[in-house]
């Protein structure tokens, strides 16, 4: 199984079938009064069919070789516990989402800080809108 679309697939579709069994375990209800439920799954039926079509597709579609980059995993791992540090010392979530989108970009295959710039705005600003519009109490300031 050296075909990074298949495995790609079989993840998503094992992530949906986590997610969904668990949101069985709270009341669905219905579209009218939903339940706690009904939202994530949802999210893991929508996340099931693009598991499904990515799996259809992998069938079609020539092989990718799978590679593993440890580099790049732990770059990737190095900005997650660095926004989290940051977020907690500071209690300013913003210095972390900057910090862990700088830290990200490395592992990319082109350097842009241009492009890291406005991938941590478009971060902060929805954080902010889950601030402003869910009223998420997170440490933005």
């Amino acid at each position: 199984m050296n075909d990074r679309n298949l495995v790609r697939g079989l993840v998503l579709a094992a992530l949906a079938l986590g997610f969904g069994l668990g949101a069985l375990r709270y009341p669905i209800h219905d579209f009218a009064h939903a339940g706690p439920g009904l939202f994530p799954l949802l999210v893991s039926s929508l996340l099931g069919i693009v598991a499904l079509v990515t799996i259809l597709r992998s069938r079609f579609v020539a092989p990718v070789p799978l590679a593993f980059n440890p580099r790049n995993i732990g770059l990737l791992l190095a900005a997650l516990c660095s926004f989290a540090l940051v977020s907690k010392l500071l209690h300013n979530m913003i210095a972390g989402i900057v910090l862990m989108t700088f830290i990200a970009g490395f592992a990319a295959s082109t350097r842009s800080w241009r492009r890291d710039l406005k991938v941590a705005a478009c971060l902060v600003a929805i954080a902010f809108g889950f601030q402003k519009l869910l009223g998420l109490n997170l440490p933005l300031y």
